[in-house]
């Protein structure tokens, strides 16, 4: 019998911010509400196994599937930080910390790619955002802010 998944409704509020560190893990808690919300049928407008998720998989060496089969069965957010530990590339707390520490401080405006550039820089200026100045996370909870804002009015 599958376990009933529940968890934020994306659809009513946003997912945790990518600030929010879980085991240490800068994005986790955002990636585990989005996920949990995709098995609910409640992930709204998010995406699941997105760039911003590939960040934390990419570090790790793990895959958007492998996780979600950890969600489906229940894992709690310590069991996901517990699978997370253990699967992939084996990271030190301290390997786990300076890539935190370093995602938080990236912006997508010094991202490599021009279309993703251009994209940053369109939606940060939608929001009255300066792109130059803004971290990829600031945005991405100013606009988790402003669309839940618009939804409740």
């Amino acid at each position: 019998m599958k376990k009933k998944i529940t968890g934020k409704d994306l659809t009513k509020e946003a997912p945790r911010s990518p600030r929010v560190r879980v085991g240490g893990y800068a994005i986790l808690g955002r990636t585990i509400d989005k996920c949990r919300a995709l098995v609910a049928g409640n992930i709204g407008e998010y995406h699941f196994d997105c760039p911003l998720d590939n960040m934390v998989f990419g570090f790790k060496g793990v895959k958007g599937d492998d996780f979600k089969a950890q969600i489906e069965q229940g894992a709690s957010d310590q069991e996901m930080v517990e699978w997370l530990n253990q699967n992939g590339e084996k990271k030190t707390p301290e390997e786990i910390e300076r890539w935190a520490d370093e995602v938080e401080a990236s912006s997508l405006y010094n991202h490599p790619e021009t279309e993703k550039r251009d994209y940053f820089s369109e939606e940060t200026k939608k929001l009255g955002l300066d792109p130059s100045k803004t971290t990829t996370f600031e945005w991405l909870e100013i606009d988790d802010r402003v669309s839940h804002q618009q939804q409740a009015a």
